[in-house]
């Protein structure tokens, strides 16, 4: 039986540009997880769990409150977090944001998307659809990771808020990806959180 995986960015939180760590959603932030709650009402969920970050956690409730049945579970492997470090490969480019880390952030952060990887991407039984609600860099490890992309690739991996990224594993196949960061349920206007404006 196929396990889907369904992987959202929470909505935009309240004050972000000016470098809150975490808060309240914004106005436009929980718009953004209404319209994905209305996009998501259909679809037969299993199990939902979401980071305990206040900006997912309130993502969490406005989902939950289209789709009684469903109850998300706080999980501290879905935290926000720096995967993993530079490797000989990583464009120079990248070198301010590695500059701007400490290595103890980023043993951390390889040491739960480890955890992370093993606890949801292993094969269950039965028919699964689950719900992830997380973060930017979580996202795009999980990416890299059924992609087996060069472990740097996750840090140019981007996703909006309250983009909708699903996974795949059939019986017997590995993880495949069957859509990434897609936003149509967000009118243009509420399509936020990318490094380059999404104008489509």
């Amino acid at each position: 039986m196929p396990h889907y995986l369904y992987l959202v960015r929470h909505g935009e939180q309240q004050d972000a540009e000016h470098g809150m760590p975490d808060g309240p959603l914004s106005a436009r932030g929980i718009r953004q997880a209404q319209l994905l709650a209305e996009r998501l009402g259909g679809v037969p969920f299993t199990g939902a769990w979401h980071s305990p970050l206040q900006r997912a956690v309130e993502t969490a409730r406005i989902v939950a409150e289209w789709m009684p049945a469903l109850t998300p579970e706080p999980s501290p492997l879905l935290f926000d977090c720096i995967p993993s470090g530079k490797s000989p490969e990583t464009p120079a480019a990248y070198d301010p944001f590695f500059g701007s880390v400490t290595e103890a952030d980023i043993d951390a952060g390889r040491a739960q998307m480890s955890d992370a990887a093993a606890e949801f991407l292993q094969s269950r039984p039965g028919d699964r659809h689950d719900l992830l609600i997380t973060h930017n860099f979580v996202i795009a490890w999980f990416v890299r990771e059924v992609l087996g992309a060069p472990e740097w690739r996750w840090v140019n991996i981007n996703q909006a808020n309250c983009g909708l990224t699903v996974l795949l594993q059939k019986p017997g196949r590995p993880w495949s990806l069957v859509t990434h960061n897609d936003l149509g349920h967000l009118p243009v206007e509420l399509r936020t959180g990318l490094p380059d404006p999404l104008l489509i």
